[in-house]
């Protein structure tokens, strides 16, 4: 009964390790922007215990093919008081490299929990990992990122840099 149990724990384990999203493909009406975003339809990616995300890339067409990359950091019952008017989101990687957003308050002066990064270099996000995203708030909310976390993030930002 217990080799049961570890058998199908184990399974659920090694599920949920290899767990990553689908690729949803669009292109504009122009057809001159595709994007390439993780499937968040059942539900969003985790990267940490009440923090979500999502990675879109927009391909513009043209002479110069370039990409832009963005993640998307939802928390979950996050709803801060601020007393600035804006807030700063921190995504802190193992190297050291700090990829910031300034989010604007709302009228109401609370943070409803989500904002949006700029990866400007993806290929250097996928070779480091990381560390912990830190919301700069009334006091600053620390969610260290464990490593079945960076592993499935790695794949997901693989699949959206790669997908056609």
């Amino acid at each position: 009964m217990k080799v049961i149990l570890v058998l199908i724990s184990f399974f659920i384990a090694s599920f949920s390790i290899n767990a990553q999203a689908k690729v949803l493909t669009s292109v504009n009406d122009a057809g001159d922007v595709a994007t390439y975003e993780l499937d968040c339809t059942v539900k969003f990616q985790s990267l940490a215990k009440g923090l979500r995300y999502n990675i879109t890339r927009h391909e513009f067409k043209g002479p110069d093919l370039k990409n832009s990359y963005r993640l998307m950091l939802v928390m979950d019952g996050f709803y801060s008081n601020t007393p600035n008017k804006e807030m700063t989101i921190s995504a802190v990687l193992t190297d050291g490299t700090v990829i910031e957003a300034k989010k604007i308050i709302e009228d109401d002066g609370f943070f409803d929990g989500a904002c949006t990064l700029k990866i400007k270099d993806p290929k250097a996000l996928l070779a480091a990992n990381i560390d912990k995203v830190i919301v700069h708030a009334d006091k600053d909310v620390v969610y260290k990122i464990s490593e079945q976390s960076r592993v499935v993030f790695k794949k997901n930002l693989s699949n959206i840099m790669n997908a056609k």
